[in-house]
């Protein structure tokens, strides 16, 4: 009965292995195959693609529907799936559930999942999602929330911060000083969407950028960028004209 059972079991585990190296293969060839290039649908995601290719560090700022955040994560893939950086690492402020990941079931990564569900679904969108399931599993991929940064470093890797406007300059501070050697750092979002009470880390960092003179270019999307579709522009367009017109006159 002993030996029966110890059969079964090393039957299953070759079937779990094979079902891995089937997996892996899989993502190999989703990898390996040519994809088109990233085609900028506006003058100005045309100069974040640029500066995504030759600075280290860019800042991009803008309303919603502009293609912030997933022209960073298919450049995080295409740079990721031709082996040009080893890792990517995904952050992402969790501000509505009151800076606590507690309340998701799971592991840190099943509780971080939902915040980064749009970066995710980008970069699987480009590399296929048995290859982003091996890279999470494999460590290639992480998702990194505030409460677990400090005292952490990155290098040879893209770096992303998403809605970076609703961190403190505190969180932001702590972000940028994780960066090391040979890695791209994005810090995307939306000033005007801002939900903390307090100043926002993202406009501190642009002042300081501007003020200083410092070396980081920083992209500036408007209402003509908005591409994701004629609703939204014309949300966003609604909003706008409404906060400015509530806005105290000096």
């Amino acid at each position: 009965m002993g030996k029966q059972s110890s059969k079964k079991k090393r039957r299953s585990d070759r079937s779990a292995d094979t079902a891995e190296i089937i997996a892996f293969a899989g993502a190999k060839f989703t990898a390996a195959r040519a994809l088109p290039p990233i085609a900028p649908l506006t003058p100005t995601q045309g100069a974040y693609l640029a500066a995504l290719r030759s600075s280290p560090q860019v800042i991009v700022v803008g309303p919603a529907g502009t293609g912030k955040t997933w022209i960073a994560a298919t450049h995080a893939a295409d740079l990721y799936r031709t082996r040009k950086i080893d890792r990517i690492v995904l952050s992402r402020p969790n501000v509505p559930c009151g800076r606590s990941l507690g309340f998701f079931p799971g592991s840190l990564n099943d509780k971080f999942a939902p915040w980064a569900a749009p970066v995710i679904e980008a970069i699987k969108e480009r590399i296929g999602k048995a290859a982003f399931e091996i890279a999470l599993k494999n460590g290639d991929i992480e998702m990194v929330p505030f409460e677990v940064m400090r005292g952490r470093s990155w290098k040879d890797a893209f770096v992303l911060l998403d809605e970076a406007q609703n961190t403190t300059p505190a969180e932001m501070k702590t972000f940028l000083t994780r960066v090391g050697e040979n890695c791209l750092t994005v810090v995307d979002g939306d000033v005007s969407q801002c939900d903390l009470a307090a100043e926002s880390g993202l406009r501190v960092v642009i002042d300081m950028i501007r003020t200083r003179n410092l070396p980081v270019p920083v992209i500036e999307f408007g209402r003509e960028d908005i591409v994701r579709s004629g609703l939204c522009a014309m949300w966003v367009e609604a909003f706008e004209d409404m906060e400015a017109q509530t806005q105290p006159r000096a």
